[in-house]
Order: C-alpha cells, then sequence, then structure tokens
C-alpha cells in the first residue's frame, strides 16, 4: 500500500470521532417545559413565504433556494408592507414574556409533588407486573 491509510488507522481515526462525540458538553440539560422563544418578523413572514413560492415553484425541493428567494423579498419590502409581520412577531413576544413569567414562576416554587407520583405509580405498576409473572418469593426479598 504505497501512501494508503492502513486498517487499523482508519479504525483509530473512527473511534476517535465516536469517544469526541459521546463526550458532554458543560451545558445544563434543556428543560422541555420551557416555552420557545418567539419568531422574528423575518420568519413570520417566511411562514407565509414558504407556503407561495411551495405553490408557485412544486418541482423544486431546495431549501436553500426557498431561502434566498424568501431573504432577497423581505429586503426588497418597504416598512409599511413589513407591519403586519411586525405586529405579529411583537404580537408572538408579548405572549412569550408571559410565558416565560408563568414558567420562571413554577421554576422559583420548585418541582412538583406530581413528578414525585409518576415516579411512585411506575414502579408499583412494574411491582405488580412482577408479581403476576414470579412466585410470591420477590414479595419477601422487598
Amino acid at each position: 500500500m504505497k501512501g494508503g491509510k492502513s486498517k487499523s488507522d482508519t479504525k483509530s481515526a473512527k473511534l476517535s470521532v465516536k469517544s469526541k462525540a459521546g463526550k458532554k458538553s458543560g451545558k445544563a440539560a434543556k428543560d422541555p417545559n420551557k416555552p420557545k422563544r418567539p419568531a422574528s418578523a423575518f420568519f413570520v413572514f417566511m411562514e407565509e413565504f414558504r407556503e407561495q413560492y411551495k405553490k408557485d415553484h412544486p418541482k423544486n425541493k431546495s431549501v436553500a433556494a426557498v431561502g434566498k428567494a424568501g431573504g432577497d423579498k423581505w429586503k426588497s419590502l418597504s416598512e409599511a408592507e413589513k407591519a403586519p409581520y411586525v405586529a405579529k412577531a411583537e404580537k408572538r413576544k408579548v405572549e412569550y414574556e408571559k410565558n416565560m413569567k408563568a414558567y420562571n414562576k413554577r421554576q422559583a416554587e420548585g418541582p412538583k409533588d406530581e413528578d414525585v407520583e409518576s415516579d411512585k405509580s411506575v414502579s408499583e405498576v412494574n411491582d405488580e407486573d412482577d408479581d403476576e409473572e414470579g412466585s410470591g418469593d420477590e414479595e419477601d426479598d422487598e
């Protein structure tokens, strides 16, 4: 093999990639209950523009082409034409801020008892399954 990588070199390169991907960064886990940030006026515009673009160009599947056409169209719009999208974005922002206040209030109160009960109920369900399948000896161990 002239100048080529050996199989062992390739394996070690793949292993190193996997080990890097497996590492976790120092970020905290994302809370699924946290409200999503609101879309900007441009993204509100793009929601409608994508639908229109798909109707006008049904054969075009390129995301980049849609994005580029949307960006060009947005730049060409006057402030008066952008106003409805800006208004929708502001409305979403107000709603988001309201939801964030409620979310932060819930976070300050601490974890709810519902989470503890749900964990308990899951373990009780598993215990009942074990009782049905196995003999009664498992109850004595617990």
